[in-house]
């Protein structure tokens, strides 16, 4: 597992915490945020977007995704996610795929809340066997 070094890390998680901030969550009251470092050193935040209709609502880690692609980034090197705490979140099935389009099994994921840095893993770890880009080329 790569490993990045304690400033970045305290940067990671000062913007994740920042956008769940900005959470839009007043049905679950469950506010997340994410952070997304790219292939050029740059974080990238997002928080969750709820909606009255449920599944139209969608996930810090895809906020964060989209701001990283919008501003030209192309591959995620890292991730932070953060939650209310005490229990250790970690990206739900959908945003782990999301993540392995711009990212492979090495991509570091890690979980944290306003209390510090919980707990890391890969995106192997978390999503074996996946299915990625690299499947589709012919």
């Amino acid at each position: 597992m790569a490993s990045i070094s304690t400033e970045l890390l305290q940067q990671l998680l000062a913007a994740s915490l920042g956008a769940r901030a900005h959470s839009h969550s007043p049905y679950s009251g469950y506010a997340v945020g994410a952070a997304v470092l790219d292939e050029q050193g740059r974080i990238h935040a997002g928080a969750n977007i709820e909606n009255a209709a449920y599944p139209q609502g969608w996930c810090a880690e895809a906020t964060a995704l989209s701001a990283m692609v919008m501003a030209g980034g192309r591959q995620a090197r890292a991730v932070l996610v953060t939650g209310p705490g005490p229990e250790i979140i970690t990206p739900c099935g959908g945003c782990r795929q999301k993540l392995r389009e711009f990212a492979g099994g090495d991509l570091l994921i890690i979980a944290g809340d306003p209390g510090g840095i919980r707990q890391q893993w890969t995106l192997a770890d978390l999503l074996p066997f996946s299915f990625g880009p690299d499947h589709l080329k012919f």
